[in-house]
């Protein structure tokens, strides 16, 4: 199993007696940096997971900004992740903890001249937070996204929800029509939205699940989790169309076609006056010589 592991670095804090090492500060997980695309080039990106929660520890005296990405690809740089867990040091009493763990963890995103086409896929995914060690946050059978954004084209968008999903250990049914709550007591709520997209004319989206979490194990403050997490994301831009060729000038027709058809004949275009001075030549001619003869009378 491909794991990918984050040491954050850590703050000591007080408790009555004791100090405890923690870890504190961002963290991002198997990111494949930004691409540096021209906008004639299109671009693309996907992401498995990606976590934006405050976690706050011991009554909030601490707290720790979780922000982890799975698989978060970019192109044309990137092109393809297949980790399947991410894990943070330092946040469980200083152990390793296990944000996601799955079978099938994919992130693909390509770029051509024409086309850029981001795509994830996710299965048999458990989804864990501090605070809950022992009961998945959530747990799907299979998600994808995919968004693909063509040249000539309108961009498309699309997210798939397969199987079942469970949230605090109850089953339960996702509709487009809008968000769904789950609360357990002592324990805290859940809201869930599926496969939320969005295009433009030359834009395309795709989130198969967004989750907004509120977590306070019992209320006893000793891990407290507020945040967004996201579940399968992937968005293009579509390439430029490439620069067309200027269409071949055409010449005018008139006199220099008359002038062909002429030359197709032996003629060219001062053929009718040299005809009309012979003809003038032939009148003058006959003048003469019948002027002549009346004078031999």
């Amino acid at each position: 199993m491909n794991t990918h592991n984050f040491r954050m670095p850590a703050r000591r804090f007080a408790t009555v007696g004791a100090a405890t090492a923690l870890a504190v500060g961002p963290a991002a997980l198997a990111g494949a940096g930004s691409a540096h695309a021209t906008p004639d080039q299109g671009r693309a990106s996907a992401v498995v997971l990606r976590t934006g929660l405050d976690v706050s520890l011991l009554n909030k005296t601490v707290n720790v900004p979780l922000a982890v990405s799975l698989n978060h690809v970019e192109a044309p740089q990137s092109a393809e992740k297949t980790a399947l867990s991410a894990r943070l040091d330092g946040v469980d009493d200083g152990k390793p903890f296990s944000v996601l763990r799955a079978d099938i963890a994919d992130a693909k995103a390509t770029v051509s001249a024409r086309k850029a086409e981001a795509y994830t896929n996710l299965a048999h995914a458990k989804l864990h937070v501090p605070g809950l060690p022992l009961l998945s946050l959530v747990e799907v059978d299979q998600v994808t996204s995919k968004a693909t954004c063509e040249t000539g084209k309108k961009p498309v968008a699309s997210s798939n929800l397969l199987g079942s999903v469970t949230a605090l250990g109850k089953k339960v049914t996702l509709t487009a029509g809008g968000p769904t709550e789950v609360t357990v007591p002592g324990v805290g709520t859940v809201r869930l939205d599926l496969s939320k997209t969005a295009t433009t004319s030359r834009t395309a989206a795709a989130t198969a699940l967004e989750l907004k979490v509120s977590i306070n194990p019992l209320k006893l403050n000793v891990a407290e989790v507020e945040g967004t997490l996201t579940l399968a994301e992937a968005t293009c831009e579509t390439p430029a169309a490439p620069p067309t060729k200027p269409a071949a000038e055409v010449k005018p027709q008139g006199e220099p076609a008359q002038e062909a058809n002429l030359a197709d004949t032996g003629g060219s275009s001062t053929t009718p006056y040299v005809a009309a001075g012979a003809a003038a030549l032939l009148v003058v001619g006959a003048g003469a010589v019948t002027l002549a003869r009346r004078r031999r009378n």
